[in-house]
């Protein structure tokens, strides 16, 4: 990451940058938290230049949104992957229906000047079944179950893919703001009508509306309305159905 910083602000600022790896040995989540990479995963970390006076430079938290949604949106348009059950979660990750991770987003912005820079480092299972499952078992049992032949798809080809539908989402969020983008985003996220506790398991109870104007997710407690997490240092356990603080 270090090294791709130095070489982002040696950039021309009409240029973006893609570095991929076929491996990671020492991958990272949010948090600290480690993230496996063995081959198969489709491992990057990308470059973009976001103009703070501009929409999505006044709401920087939608990018991993964004990010997340690329991923999902690369497969589930392909003719024929529509019903591939990928799914998004609050804030940054990539689901095989409610049930499984398979990917995640990690964003990290430098403003200089009137200029965000973002390095968004992705990564998601495409051929690789372990440590959990990846988008090519998903399409396997779809055949089975529905007697089809879709091919498996590569790792190359899914970052080729994600990589142009996060430009098209960021083109869209640019010229109509978060309007633009959400109804697909909640076309394939997870927490529709979700129940929750906040802070801990015998925290208060809350139902999830949806995301702000801010990317921030709303959730609305008994007795206090709707109110807004912020997404940086909070998380999402949904074994636990529980929005937890990540210092606790």
């Amino acid at each position: 990451m270090n090294k791709n910083l130095l070489l982002m602000f040696n950039l021309p600022q009409e240029m973006d940058l893609i570095a991929i790896a076929v491996r990671q040995t020492q991958g990272k989540g949010r948090g600290g938290n480690v993230w496996l990479s063995p081959v198969g995963c489709a491992l990057s970390t990308l470059h973009v230049s976001i103009p703070l006076c501009s929409q999505l430079g006044q709401r920087i938290p939608f990018i991993q949104h964004l990010v997340s949604l690329a991923v999902v949106e690369s497969v589930r348009s392909i003719p024929g992957y529509q019903d591939i059950d990928l799914r998004v979660k609050w804030p940054n990750d990539i689901y095989y229906s409610d049930l499984m991770k398979l990917g995640g987003v990690l964003v990290n912005s430098t403003l200089m000047g009137d200029t965000f820079h973002i390095l968004i480092g992705c990564g998601f299972n495409v051929n690789n079944s372990n440590p959990t499952i990846c988008i090519n078992d998903l399409i396997m049992e779809y055949n089975k179950k529905n007697m089809t032949k879709l091919r498996s798809l590569t790792v190359d080809y899914l970052i080729a893919r994600s990589v142009t539908v996060l430009e098209r989402l960021i083109d869209i969020f640019q010229e109509k703001g978060p309007d633009g983008v959400l109804p697909l985003y909640y076309k394939y996220w997870i927490h529709a009508g979700r129940h929750v506790r906040l802070w801990s398991e015998e925290g208060p109870l809350a139902w999830i509306v949806g995301i702000d104007d801010c990317g921030f997710l709303q959730v609305h407690e008994e007795g206090k309305g709707v109110e807004s997490v912020h997404p940086d240092g909070n998380s999402f356990d949904m074994l636990k159905n529980l929005i937890i603080s990540k210092q606790q």
